[in-house]
């Protein structure tokens, strides 16, 4: 009866693989003469989602939270995650070969700093690091000399021998009755915010999907294609992006006021912006230190700030404020749907967590117009109920009885996205359980 076709429960972590891959990442650090090595979880444009292929902190130390950071040392190694995942990643990686630590307490850097020898060579990726966060490293490692050094080829990649592709999900053109406003004159507004920059690369796929009104299918939850735009201020916007992911149609629509290029084609178009002196904007949060650094190389003059689109982005037009109140009125009928069955099913027993999270997005798809959950449903029963983005699989799967049941969850239309959370109690509720909770509140 119920299905979920937007998520698997499907136990993903490889506990069992790392010690080989920690020993194979060792002995390539050895081979190209480093003491260490930098593993984000993170691509190129540093987003919360990531496609597969970029998923190198998993596949290195099995942790699949959305968020961590790994420094690998010749004999040491260390795993750093925020407080979401201080239960989850004890429960996935090998603590004997990867020390779990607080970042909250503990950063990476000042952990390198005080584990490396002096002098130590630690290699990194700049495609997957931004300029802000190599600086934030180099002024740690300063006192003891310890060298940052930039890699050409992420040696995780070669190791990875069945590494997937890189994604090339079809991009869509959002139609102008839900933006609300052409991509020309979002660009004209780009434009007057570069000042006297010369152009502004932008990194961040959310922000070029706003400025030229697409859509696409690269990452899970996020309608993004992964891609890369320079605005000039004078001229036609370049968007750097796969053409295998460009349907007729859509080209044509595009090339009515962009310039299509490749992805590879970027390095050169710097290299010769940096060639005449250019002033180019980078996104500070997501511009991957490769692009800042092959401007400066190059002569050019890179400024790191917010990305032009950062604001404009954030103040909705009307017909965007529309569409985002339609989506919500949509999504909370069916959330009410699934509360009105989940009332009744749940204290004759025989549901789950994973039989929750798919009941509650069947009555999402049931509307017609869903297109995808916006983030993995949270379905958490009991104990699981308190682990802040707790993940069900089909190993952590409990049944729901008597007790505290929590659904975080979300949707995406084409007119909005929708976050909401709800608990729910089964049975009577507890003095203890009404104290704790109101005091949480």
């Amino acid at each position: 009866m119920f299905e979920a076709k937007f998520q698997t429960f499907v136990d993903d972590a490889l506990r069992g693989d790392s010690a080989a891959r920690l020993k194979a990442l060792r002995s390539e650090m050895k081979r190209q003469g480093l003491d260490g090595f930098l593993v984000p979880r993170a691509d190129v444009h540093q987003n919360e989602y990531v496609p597969k292929c970029a998923e190198r902190l998993a596949w290195l130390t099995g942790f699949t939270g959305s968020a961590g950071f790994a420094v690998v040392l010749e004999k040491e190694a260390a795993l750093f995650v925020d407080g979401r995942y201080v239960i989850q990643v004890r429960g996935e990686i090998d603590a004997k070969l990867f020390k779990p630590l607080d970042i909250a307490q503990t950063t990476p850097a000042a952990w390198l700093g005080g584990q490396a020898r002096e002098g130590a060579r630690i290699g990194y990726d700049p495609w997957v690091h931004t300029s802000a966060q190599i600086e934030r490293f180099g002024k740690i490692l300063a006192e003891k000399k310890i060298e940052l050094v930039p890699l050409d080829a992420n040696p995780i990649d070669a190791l990875w021998t069945d590494r997937p592709a890189e994604p090339t999900g079809a991009v869509a053109i959002h139609p102008a009755r839900y933006a609300g406003e052409s991509a020309g004159a979002k660009i004209k507004k780009l434009r007057a915010a570069l000042k006297d920059a010369d152009a502004a690369l932008m990194s961040d796929p959310h922000a070029i999907c706003w400025a030229f009104n697409i859509r696409g299918a690269d990452v899970a939850h996020t309608p993004i294609p992964l891609c890369f735009a320079l605005l000039p201020k004078d001229g036609a916007p370049a968007l750097y992006v796969d053409e295998a992911k460009l349907a007729p149609k859509v080209r044509a629509a595009l090339e009515k006021f962009l310039t299509l290029k490749t992805p590879e084609s970027l390095i050169e178009d710097l290299v010769q912006f940096g060639k005449r002196g250019a002033t180019i904007l980078f996104d500070s949060a997501t511009a991957p230190e490769k692009l800042v650094e092959t401007l400066r190389a190059a002569g050019g003059k890179p400024r790191l700030a917010d990305d032009p689109a950062t604001l404009p982005k954030a103040i909705k037009n009307e017909r965007e404020l529309e569409g985002a109140r339609a989506a919500h009125i949509r999504d909370g009928a069916a959330l009410t749907r699934f509360l009105a069955w989940f009332s009744d099913a749940a204290p004759k027993g025989g549901l789950t967590e994973i039989s929750a999270a798919e009941a509650l997005e069947t009555f999402r798809r049931e509307n017609g117009d869903l297109r995808d959950i916006s983030f993995p449903t949270i379905s958490a029963f009991g104990e699981h109920a308190a682990i802040p983005h707790y993940r069900v699989t089909e190993t952590s799967n409990l049944k729901i009885g008597r007790g505290v049941y929590l659904v975080d969850s979300g949707a995406q239309y084409l007119d909005g996205t929708t976050d909401v959370t709800r608990t729910v109690v089964v049975g009577p509720a507890s003095k203890q359980l009404r104290e704790h909770y109101s005091r949480v509140l």
